[in-house]
């Protein structure tokens, strides 16, 4: 079995912070978003091989995170693509790396942008135990935040019917974006690209398959972020920090009072200031400021500001009046 873990995204919805690093490199706690995939596929003996699939823009940042990285198993495979306008979709990207790779086993699909609260080997047992392709699902509460994804309805673990991105959505249980095909499965990406449907979302691929054979949905309970936006990525740092704060021992809190769910990283100095759900990089100066739901990036220096839902990019120099 083999398995591919998405990281091709551009996440300009969280630019600046991700203007110059993948989005799967974003901290949360001491690890980062896509070492928890890593590490659980480092760990599954049935997984021989993980190829990256990212573009040629990450791709050095990448092979330089990989070559430090405690994992073997790890490797890329670069898709030709260097900005958002040239990218082939999930679907079209996944099947030419399919091609390039010769991949001809089961394979395991996860983003790499996932942070998931099940272990991917449960996952994998799930679909082992099917034998056939197989999706995870999760209710997001919400009809409203429904419509973005793909919705999922079952008899027993059966997907019955899948509608990607519905306006009126019937229910809450969604796909999220991980998946596990069997080997003909693989071979059946080609034939669903050669008849002109959608390559971009994968929930159209499921949609065009579970109406061709059986596929099945592992629910789970617990939690799931995908993080695209600076709201979600906020939201799941604060789950992993559970109302905790978390400072690096390299950091400086001078005069600073704390909030809930406030991540400080090295090197950072925070004087005369109070953050609360707020996210500070490393190398950050921060001073008589007052920080919400704020993520502050590397190097940057700012001076008696209040600021609510910020994003200021790296080696950024703002003080009031300025």
């Amino acid at each position: 079995m083999k398995a591919v873990v998405l990281a091709g995204g551009y996440a300009t919805r969280m630019w600046p912070i991700t203007k110059h690093r993948p989005k799967m490199f974003l901290p949360v706690g001491e690890s980062t978003v896509i070492d928890q995939i890593f590490a659980e596929l480092e760990d599954d003996d049935r997984v021989t091989d993980v190829y990256v699939s990212t573009n040629e823009r990450f791709a050095p940042d990448f092979e330089a995170y990989l070559a430090e990285s405690e994992f073997e198993k790890p490797e890329l495979s670069v898709e030709d693509t260097t900005g958002e306008s040239e990218k082939f979709g999930v679907i079209g990207a996944l099947a030419q790396l399919v091609e390039r790779e010769g991949i001809e086993e089961d394979l395991v699909v996860v983003a790499g942008d996932n942070l998931i609260s099940f272990d991917v080997s449960e996952f994998v047992d799930f679909f082992e135990a099917k034998s056939a392709p197989a999706l995870a699902a999760y209710d997001v509460g919400s009809r409203e935040r429904a419509t973005s994804y793909g919705l999922v309805e079952l008899e027993d673990d059966r997907v019955v019917d899948f509608q990607e991105k519905p306006d009126d959505p019937n229910s809450t249980l969604v796909s999220i974006a991980c998946y596990a095909f069997t080997a003909d499965t693989v071979g059946l990406l080609e034939t669903y690209l050669a008849e002109d449907n959608n390559p971009d979302e994968p929930g159209w691929f499921i949609q065009w398959l579970q109406s061709r054979e059986d596929t099945y949905a592992f629910t789970f309970d617990g939690a799931w972020f995908d993080i695209g936006t600076p709201e979600s990525y906020l939201e799941a740092v604060a789950w992993h920090l559970n109302g905790d704060n978390h400072v690096a021992s390299s950091a400086t809190l001078e005069n600073t009072t704390l909030g809930e769910n406030v991540h400080v990283m090295a090197d950072a100095t925070v004087a005369d200031s109070h953050l609360d759900h707020s996210i500070v990089f490393q190398d950050a100066t921060i001073t008589n400021c007052d920080l919400r739901r704020s993520i502050i990036d590397e190097h940057t220096h700012l001076d008696d500001l209040d600021l609510a839902g910020a994003l200021i990019g790296a080696h950024t120099h703002i003080s009031n009046g300025e």
